[in-house]
């Protein structure tokens, strides 16, 4: 009985740990911290249009300090998250720590190997819209599944849980506080494209965490209203009592 004890409260914590992780979304996870972490190693860091959020405060650190992304990101990371957590709850801070995680080790991976995309600093604006359209689905994908690929996406959440804000909102907000700063290291036109890619990470995220589920409210609304058949309406309706009739004739 007493051997027994220590399995079983080694089971319910391991069971608490697991709860809301299944593989399908640990899977999208890793693939979205793969996707934004290789937009940002590829195209960001090479081509200085930086990201807002920490990802931005990300590329500030390490241009002004040369700390690696890889060290730096769950160091801001842990901030929001301490911010987030009376918010948010334990299971956003659980999934959060497999996506950050997952996003540290990638731009690990990403630095031990050349560049995989041509050099994008000719054309900023092309730049700017495909590392828009990397972080954005990345992101998207994390967020979708309850975690965050950063600090910036749990500061957002928070932000919108308080606000009521749209999430696309929140995003612009944050993003923008740290373009200012990056002001400090970046040109002005890079700013102006770095807006660029801000914006469209930021709807493309929206949008990913909400694909289908509009749809499948006005569904699950329709169906509530869908009359019921005639067959059905039919049955339904009351016979007549033979009480009532008599009396009519009388």
């Amino acid at each position: 009985m007493c051997a027994n004890k220590p399995t079983k409260k080694i089971t319910g914590i391991l069971r608490r740990l697991t709860d809301g992780l299944t593989f399908q979304r640990i899977a999208f996870i890793v693939l979205g911290a793969m996707i934004c972490s290789f937009g940002i190693h590829n195209i960001h860091q090479r081509t200085g249009i930086t990201e807002g959020g920490v990802i931005g405060l990300m590329l500030f650190t390490e241009h002004w300090l040369g700390i690696s992304p890889a060290y730096i990101t769950p160091v801001l990371d842990i901030a929001c998250y301490l911010l987030a957590w009376k918010y948010l709850g334990g299971r956003f801070i659980k999934i959060s720590v497999i996506s950050t995680l997952s996003v540290s080790l990638f731009y690990k991976v990403w630095e031990l190997f050349p560049p995989m995309l041509p050099d994008l600093s000719p054309y900023p604006l092309l730049a700017a819209v495909a590392g828009g359209l990397f972080v954005g689905l990345g992101v998207g994908m994390i967020v979708r599944q309850g975690g965050s690929s950063g600090g910036d996406d749990a500061l957002a959440l928070t932000i919108s849980r308080l606000t009521r804000w749209r999430l696309s909102r929140c995003y612009l907000f944050t993003d923008l506080v740290v373009l200012g700063l990056s002001l400090t290291y970046i040109p002005v036109l890079n700013i102006a494209f770095s807006l660029v890619t801000v914006t469209i990470s930021s709807l493309l995220i929206d949008k990913v965490q909400n694909f289908g589920l509009h749809k499948e409210e006005a569904g699950a609304g329709a169906k509530e209203k869908q009359p019921d058949p005639p067959e059905k309406q039919k049955a339904a309706r009351p016979l007549p009592d033979p009480l009532v009739k008599k009396k009519k004739r009388a």
